[in-house]
């Protein structure tokens, strides 16, 4: 699988009530378990003092990423993404060593 850096940032619309709210947001938690899981949500960070998120994600293309991955998501209608596909990098120390 590929990786991805996504930013996700959740606006709730107008009109919308906290118990909807709510809802969601126990459903967005269930599901970023499942997909855990699954292997696609690696690891997901939130900066200090903002209400963004931050994920390390794989999935097999950056289709499968937005359909079946990210638009899985209860709060995927309220977000607002940013995705950068990455490759390894020959210094990442978490890189494990290749045998020769």
């Amino acid at each position: 699988m590929k990786e991805f850096l996504v930013e996700l940032t959740t606006t709730v619309p107008e009109g919308i009530g906290p118990a909807e709210v709510d809802r969601r947001r126990a459903e967005e938690s269930v599901r970023a378990g499942e997909l855990a899981a699954a292997g696609h949500l690696v690891r997901l960070w939130r900066p200090a003092g903002e209400l963004r998120s931050i994920g390390l994600w794989r999935a097999a293309d950056e289709g499968e990423l937005y359909e079946k991955v990210l638009g899985t998501l209860p709060l995927w209608p309220w977000m607002t993404s940013a995705v950068t596909a990455l490759e390894p990098h020959p210094n990442d120390p978490g890189r494990t060593a290749v045998a020769t």
